[in-house]
């Protein structure tokens, strides 16, 4: 009798069990299971990145350099979350870390490589991140895959060491390429913070790409991560394997101008797309010195506007705090002071999907810089970098974005606009909220000055007869 009741507790148990499944199993499904990531290309003028089906990609990416050593299952699931949640779709993580060689991944305790040798890879490490990559991929995200910190090729004042030479990248390239052929959401970022210093270093890099291609088809996207103010174009601009590029315009000051850099490769031949993919990390230290305060969320802003409207294909926000999964049970890295799970809604993270709303509300491929849309003003003092203001239209100048990062007055040149009567909007990229401003004719240039809640802001100027909706909203 005994033996009966147990088998029915037994019974009755996993019923249950099979009932919390299938609960969860239509939950996902009633919360709109997202379908895997499609793979990606370049558009047909060069300038933008878009999905096999055709529609535009606008990389807004985040930075998680230590993602795979660092966290565990469910410290991962938490953090993807997140990024899906805010917005983001591209996640930036380093197979072979700068930190990850001695200490032992989070998840698995196991060690990347075995004897510090790329041509033996850990197993169990390697699955830990092929689970990543999948779990990213149920969540819509692309995952920016580093093969190696750059530090393992060019040490510079890394941890290393240098284990990569030109008989050993191509083959940890293919081994890589082969790996994850069939996963649609890998992007391919090599150079890992690292400019290359001489032919065997490009060399190298070249090999690892030739590799990596080789393993995972002609279809593989590649770029080039490379050292700060500086830009992959330098050296990949006519490599037919690097696909587009990428600048760093770094940590060392504010308002660095990152839209020159963007500018000069926008204008490069062959023709490719151009990112800023790390900008001024929020709560990062100015150039590592406390004393000169902390990059903020306005910081964030400014440089990701303007990369954008001089041409950039998108851009990639960071927290100092996140890209080093910063807590209590390890030392902080550059003066973080802040866990990297408190700091997932800092207010910069939140807000950079404003910017992706504000691109994706107008027509996204005839997008072009044109800085002409602004003209002098006079007795208005020369701000700097701190208050350049960048524009972006429609080439048939039927919307155009300027974003003021200081209160200060416009002089906007209309005739650079289609439609007899121009609609214009304040947008606040705190918010993603919009301030109608009225509507004017196309006569002459116009002076417009922002509202004086807060210092930066975004004029949307719109062909009234185009119908467009507000910025930032869905069309």
């Amino acid at each position: 009798m005994r033996d009966g009741h147990q088998r029915f507790r037994q019974g009755r148990l996993f019923i249950v069990w099979l009932l919390v499944i299938g609960t969860l199993t239509a939950t996902t499904h009633a919360q709109g299971a997202v379908s895997t990531p499609q793979r990606l290309a370049v558009s047909d003028d060069g300038h933008y990145l878009i999905t096999q089906n055709g529609k535009p990609f606008f990389w807004l990416g985040d930075t998680a350099w230590e993602l795979f050593s660092r966290l565990n299952k469910a410290e991962a699931i938490q953090y993807l979350d997140n990024r899906r949640d805010n917005g983001f779709n591209v996640i930036q993580a380093v197979i072979l870390t700068e930190y990850s060689l001695e200490v032992p991944n989070a998840e698995s305790a196991a060690l990347a490589l075995k004897d510090n040798d790329p041509l033996q890879p850990n197993e169990t490490y390697f699955q830990y991140v092929d689970w990543v990559i999948q779990q990213a991929a149920e969540r819509g995200l692309y995952v920016g895959l580093v093969p190696t910190w750059g530090d393992k090729v060019n040490l510079k004042n890394g941890l290393g060491p240098i284990l990569f030479n030109a008989d050993n990248a191509r083959p940890y390239g293919l081994y890589l390429g082969k790996r994850y052929r069939d996963a649609s959401n890998i992007i391919w970022l090599l150079g890992g913070d690292r400019n290359p210093e001489s032919e065997t270093e490009l060399t190298i890099w070249r090999e690892m790409a030739a590799g990596i291609e080789e393993g995972a088809g002609a279809s593989a996207m590649i770029t080039y991560h490379p050292r700060g103010q500086k830009s992959s174009a330098t050296w990949f601009q006519k490599d037919p394997t690097f696909d587009f590029n990428m600048i760093q315009s770094g940590h060392s000051l504010r308002d660095t101008p990152t839209w020159e850099l963007i500018a000069e490769g926008y204008d490069l031949t062959p023709t490719k797309p151009i990112l800023d993919a790390e900008f001024n990390y929020e709560g990062f230290a100015i150039a590592k010195n406390r004393a000169n305060g902390y990059f903020t969320d306005y910081d964030v802003r400014k440089q990701a506007y303007r990369s954008v409207f001089a041409g950039g294909a998108g851009v990639t926000y960071g927290h100092h705090s996140i890209w080093q999964f910063y807590d209590s049970t390890r030392k902080a890295i550059g003066y973080a002071d802040t866990y990297w799970y408190d700091a997932l809604n800092a207010p910069g993270a939140v807000q950079m999907k404003y910017l992706s709303h504000l691109i994706l509300s107008r027509p996204y491929f005839d997008r072009i810089p044109d800085q002409k849309l602004l003209l002098p003003i006079q007795n208005v003092v020369d701000g700097g970098n701190a208050a350049q203001p960048i524009a972006t239209r429609d080439s048939d100048g039927s919307y155009a974005f300027i974003y003021i990062p200081t209160n200060q007055p416009l002089m906007v040149d209309f005739s650079r606009l289609s439609g007899t009567m121009i609609r214009a909007w304040w947008y606040d990229p705190r918010t993603g909220k919009s301030l109608l401003a009225g509507e004017f004719a196309k006569s002459e240039p116009r002076r417009l000055l922002p509202p004086v809640s807060y210092p930066d802001w975004v004029l949307v100027l719109d062909d009234a007869a185009r119908g467009f909706g507000a910025p930032g909203a869905a069309q």
